[in-house]
This record gives structure tokens, sequence and C-alpha cells, in this order.
């Protein structure tokens, strides 16, 4: 809220160059703010009594934008990258697999590892558990397990991600 918008009696009041000018009434405020030919801008509403500062609040909103703007720029996105198998994979395709989800992990990245079964297969759903457990296994230095294999379909359901360090 910024000069007239604010519906308080009296506000502490701080000048632009950042000093504190004490608690003075609202009109008073308002005025220090018109001779200095700047704005009146409410900064922390939910104090005792609340906190106000005389500056242009052009230049607020463009620093505020640009202090989330930065934020946002080191904030890290996890996405989830699925690695497929099936119950009759072969070893040297499952060390292959293994391989491609390590380097997911590596980067940082989460692991959604789906075992797919297709028509006959679906007979010997449970018994073809032992593939996701040799799958975690071998990642078991650099992952951990986020949620242990479930069913949902067709298919059994593994999450892994990337160990603290």
């Amino acid at each position: 809220m910024i000069n007239e918008q604010i519906k308080v009696k009296e506000v502490r009041l701080i000048s632009s160059e950042g000093e504190q000018l004490g608690v003075v009434s609202i009109n008073e405020a308002r005025e220090k703010a018109e001779e200095a030919g700047l704005d009146l801008v409410l900064i922390a509403p939910t104090a005792k009594p609340p906190v106000c500062k005389i500056i242009d609040y052009g230049k607020f909103r463009y620093e505020i934008a640009r202090k989330d703007k930065e934020a946002k720029k080191k904030q890290k996105t996890i996405e989830i990258k699925e690695v497929r198998l099936s119950p009759n994979i072969d070893t040297n395709d499952l060390n292959t697999k293994v391989s491609s989800a390590r380097k997911f992990l590596e980067k940082g990245n989460k692991v959604k590892v789906t075992l797919r079964f297709r028509g006959r297969e679906m007979a010997r759903m449970f018994k073809s558990k032992y593939i996701l457990d040799d799958f975690a296994e071998a990642l078991s230095e650099v992952a951990t397990i986020d949620k242990p294999s479930k069913a949902e379909g067709r298919s059994l359901v593994m999450f892994l991600s990337a160990k603290k360090a």
C-alpha cells in the first residue's frame, strides 16, 4: 500500500536514506514524503505500529521484481526421468539401463523405473519383482529408494533419487 491507501493513525517512519524518524502520525508521514517528492510505502503492515518508508515506489517495485527473478534463476528444478524394463531383460541390457539411470541420478534428477508386462507375462507379475530389486541394488551406492516397487496396472513402478552427499 502507498500514500492515501494506508489507513492507520500512526506509523514508524523510515527516511529515504534509511534512518529512523520515529513514530509519527500518518498525516505527518505523508507530508514528509511529499516534501521529499517521493512516495510513502507500507513496508511491514503487521508490525506494531506499522512501518512505512519514504521511497520512490516505481524503483521499489523494480527492486522486488529483480530479487524475485534472481531467486527464480538460482532455483533447481528436479525432473523425473523414466527407465522402462521388461520381465525377460538380459543382463547386458539391464546394465545399459542401470548406467543411463546412474547418469540421470548424477545430474540430480529422480528416476522412475517401470517394469512393463504384456500378455501372459501378467500371470507371473510378482515373480519378476527381483529385476527391480537387482536394479536398485546396482544403484545402491548413488541412489536411495523413494517409493518401493508397487503394481500400477500392467506394470511395477519404483522411484529412485540421488543420495545426499
